[in-house]
């Protein structure tokens, strides 16, 4: 049997659809597949989920908290050709950046994720890239990436999406009026 932990191979093509387990910096990330669903993919860190994304149909959002947002996304009052500017504070597996890149095609993301590993991780396994995709993911701290854009880009966003955990609480410095102020700028 292949190592799971392995990098992909011809003895152990990424399509082969096993486990991937992975050390990353905020603890052991799995990428599990959802036996149930072609295409589907389950991303836990420590045993706790946190991201579910469908390679063959983006806009399948498993959890519900996900897809409440997709509805907040496709409520969005924005121009007529429907693309928005987006920033995504916390990437996880990227399940609303690639929601968003289906239900409106063009639109540019940016993603900033704190765990670099992960970010490899997610990309090497579940690439997001593909015709008609925009989206630019980076590690960095979410709050620094805010106050930098509130500095020097005001109002220069129509999204910002603030999907961050450990394990399953929100970081303390991204939950206060501080914080929304700094989003409410951008």
């Amino acid at each position: 049997m292949p190592d799971p932990t392995a990098a992909p191979s011809e003895d152990y093509p990424v399509d082969e659809r096993l486990p991937v387990l992975r050390e990353t910096d905020l603890g052991r990330a799995k990428l599990l597949p959802d036996v149930d669903h072609d295409g589907g993919w389950l991303l836990t860190l420590d045993d706790t989920p946190q991201s579910y994304v469908d390679l063959g149909d983006p806009t399948h959002l498993e959890f519900e908290y996900t897809r409440r947002l997709g509805h907040l996304v496709d409520a969005l009052d924005v121009p007529e050709d429907g693309r928005v500017d987006a920033l995504h504070l916390g990437g996880g597996a990227l399940t609303l950046p690639r929601y968003l890149a289906a239900t409106r095609p063009g639109s540019r993301q940016r993603v900033v994720e704190v765990d670099g590993p992960l970010l490899d991780l997610v990309e090497q396994h579940l690439p997001w890239q593909g015709p008609g995709v925009d989206i630019t993911a980076e590690v960095g701290d979410a709050r620094e990436a805010l106050a930098t854009l509130a500095r020097t880009a005001p109002g220069s966003l129509d999204l910002v999406v603030a999907d961050v955990f450990h394990g399953s609480r929100t970081p303390g410095h991204l939950t206060s009026v501080e914080f929304l102020r700094l989003a409410a700028a951008v």
